[in-house]
């Protein structure tokens, strides 16, 4: 169950010659892919692609039609590999996945990809995740298309530059025999738009004909001496004739006049913000027309000297836009300016920060400070201030309280770590491994549990160096996701610490979907899939590596089952790995599922029963230990009036799920009984309604017969 379906939207992938296509740049990217003739696609859903990829998976019928193969891949190296048909096979093929983390673990395949080379185009589609709104370390992708010389688009973020960088990559690839990137970050995949369409059409070669038509040639091929002779061929054939390629076919796009003494050398990522902030500065009209020289790489790797040169001549000062550190962009064009000793300044980071996003404002700072010391006179008398008056941003870290990160309502991963924390209050701190998932937020309060995390599978290969000598001591706690544990954890953390006899304990959190990247279906997933193999045991997997000790909860709201289950992992006798495998279902997802089975049945009539879950206030201490150990979202605290009581009381808001973990945690740590479960019932029998007015007036009896012997005061 994808976070989203796009099960009517990708009906529009049958628009043919001259019809107009509008939709999301997601969308669009897969039509361009019809239209250029693929003939197969993959990869690993991960921000911002993840739609792409469910995109992909409701229009498998249309892939069909065309004789289009789609698979998605176990991990971004397997997606890599999978383009190892275009090698020998004059076949298109793409994949996708979430860069930078999906590019570290693709490296090892791309490198080989990018060593032989491809007969057939192949298009790597890397979702670029930079800026403060990420969810990863701050790296490149850029460095990976320099390490293994493959080339690299970065289209303008509208809907036609991505289409045709779609068609373009395809033939750039084929004209050089290289792998071709193609960067598109959050504002690319979901920015709105129209292109004129053309037909879909049928791959010239189908994997299926290249399987009863076996090709093979030795050169292509990755082993010595061929290895060396690759990278000959990459400096002598594959870099020339893509440069040749990207002026011939006018990749990369020159704006405005060319006869100015300043220009700006921008990433097409950037072009839109770039223009924005040139409209605020009074230097571009709202439909981008400006007289300053712009020379928009579409293509930013490789650079063609001819062309940067061409550009800066001439001129008193260039500009590079140039988003992320390192600045290899600047880097390249200020040494080819020294080489050819053309006299002009260069700025880039200075003018522009370091690091970091480049936001709207901040583009117009970078570029006002550029035009005021290069060109003042190209700045309006005004300049910004008229234009766009200032406006002071107040510092909200002092007005509002931090909002950290945290687990949606109901999240069946949130019992596990309470667990955790009531057998660490019994059995002291541990030390935990984290892992990449939505059990990461386990590491804010109010668990501020994990003390690192270094890849997706990677939690329980993170504890590997920490091997007590002292029989019976202490041992570590690692965490990995269900996701994770597909991806690669299965060898490099379980079956790492089986070979090694590990004798830490691992906690594998299973909630039957990669919840975190927008809960696709995964090999552990309980839902049956039709284009799929699922519903395989991660308990048997972990058995089949050589596991002896396991123990299977099936219900991770059971707060006392799980930290039993874990307090005996940690000082049981067994040596070797421990392993638990906790697993309930993502509530998000289940909610996705069951809301409306629910409403249906209700508008017709059926009888339904939703649990809800509230608190007393006459028994609640005010305590708010449960919120120490829970941290749900729907439980809150509130003032009860009374004025004998300083401490407010805990409450549960409109949110709740019904999930019982705030109940189940209070009674594991003993904690005051003022937990209540309640049922809404729709539509309820005539006798359940007769019970229930009963009941209403025995309380309403009882309610005003304790009033009356109350002691009222005058």
């Amino acid at each position: 169950m994808a976070e989203r379906s796009f099960a009517k939207e990708v009906q529009k992938l049958r628009k043919g010659e001259g019809e107009t296509f509008t939709g999301e740049g997601i969308l669009a990217i897969t039509k361009a892919l019809l239209e250029n003739g693929v003939g197969y696609v993959g990869g690993y859903q991960g921000s911002p692609i993840s739609h792409l990829m469910d995109v992909l998976a409701d229009a498998q019928d249309i892939l069909g039609e065309l004789g289009v193969h789609f698979e998605a891949s176990a991990s971004e190296a397997t997606a890599t590999a999978m383009l190892a048909a275009s090698v020998h096979y004059p076949i298109r093929g793409a994949v996708t996945y979430k860069s930078v983390v999906g590019t570290n673990v693709a490296s090892d395949a791309l490198s080989n990809l990018a060593s032989g080379g491809v007969t057939g185009g192949a298009l790597i589609i890397v979702g670029e995740d930079y800026g403060e709104g990420s969810s990863i370390m701050q790296e490149r992708t850029y460095a990976f298309a320099m390490k293994s010389q493959v080339w690299m688009l970065d289209p303008r973020p509208n809907v036609p530059s991505i289409v045709k960088a779609v068609g373009d990559g395809f033939a750039l690839s084929e004209a050089t025999n290289t792998p071709v990137m193609l960067q598109v970050g959050i504002r690319s995949c979901h920015v709105h738009g129209h292109f004129t369409a053309s037909d879909n059409i049928r791959p010239a070669m189908t994997v299926s004909d290249a399987l009863e038509t076996p090709r093979r040639k030795l050169d292509r091929i990755v082993l010595p001496p061929a290895t060396y002779l690759h990278e000959a061929e990459k400096l002598t054939k594959r870099k020339p004739a893509a440069e040749a390629f990207i002026v011939e076919q006018g990749l990369n796009e020159r704006f405005g006049a060319a006869s100015g003494k300043v220009g700006i050398i921008l990433q097409g990522g950037s072009y839109n913000t770039v223009m924005r902030a040139l409209n605020r500065l009074g230097l571009a009209d709202i439909y981008g027309d400006t007289e300053l020289d712009i020379l928009c790489l579409n293509c930013v790797y490789p650079l063609v000297p001819g062309q940067i040169l061409d550009f800066c001549a001439g001129k008193d000062a260039v500009l590079i836009v140039e988003e992320g550190h390192p600045n290899y962009i600047e880097q390249q064009i200020g040494h080819l300016l020294y080489q050819s000793g053309q006299r002009v300044k260069l700025e880039g980071k200075g003018k522009l920060p370091m690091g970091g996003e480049y936001t709207g404002q901040v583009m117009v700072e970078g570029l006002a400070a550029f035009f005021e010391e290069h060109a003042p006179d190209l700045l309006p008398v005004a300049k910004v201030a008229a234009n766009e008056p200032q406006v002071d941003i107040p510092d909200l870290s002092q007005v509002l309280p931090m909002r950290p990160p945290g687990f949606c309502t109901g999240c069946p991963e949130r019992p596990i770590f309470a667990a955790t924390k009531l057998v660490e209050e019994e059995l002291g701190e541990h030390h935990i491994s984290s892992d990449i998932g939505c059990h990461l937020f386990s590491i804010m309060p109010p668990f501020d549990i994990g003390a690192t995390t270094m890849g997706y599978g990677l939690g329980p290969a993170s504890a590997a160096a920490f091997h007590n000598e002292t029989k019976g001591g202490r041992r570590s706690i690692s965490f990995i996701g269900d996701g994770g544990f597909w991806h690669n954890g299965l060898t490099s953390s379980i079956g790492n610490a089986v070979f090694n006899k590990s004798d830490n304990v691992i906690v594998i959190v299973d909630n039957f979907y990669s919840a975190a990247t927008g809960g696709q279906d995964i090999l552990s997933s309980r839902a049956t899939n039709p284009t799929k193999q699922t519903q395989n045991s991660i308990t048997e997997a972990v058995r089949g590596m050589g596991v002896k000790w396991v123990r299977q909860i099936d219900r991770t709201y059971d707060v006392t089952r799980v930290r039993d289950t874990l307090k005996e992992a940690l000082t049981t006798e067994v040596e070797g790995p421990k392993v638990i495998v906790a697993s309930s279902e993502c509530m998000l997802n289940k909610q996705r599922r069951v809301k409306p089975q629910i409403a249906k049945a209700t508008k017709e009539g059926k009888r339904t029963v939703r649990p809800r879950f509230g608190v007393d206030e006459d028994v609640c201490t005010g305590d708010h230990a449960c919120m120490r150990l829970s941290g749900c979202p729907s439980l809150s605290v509130k003032d009860t009036g009374d004025p004998l009581r300083d401490d407010p009381v805990a409450a549960i808001d409109q949110s709740c799920v019904g999930c019982g973990n705030c109940g189940e945690v209070a009674d594991a740590a003993v904690l005051c009984p003022s937990f209540y479960q309640a049922e809404v019932v729709s539509n309820p029998a005539p006798a359940e309604r007769r019970k229930a007015e009963r009941r209403n007036r025995i309380i309403s009896w009882l309610q005003t017969r304790r009033d009356a012997r109350r002691v009222h005061l005058a």
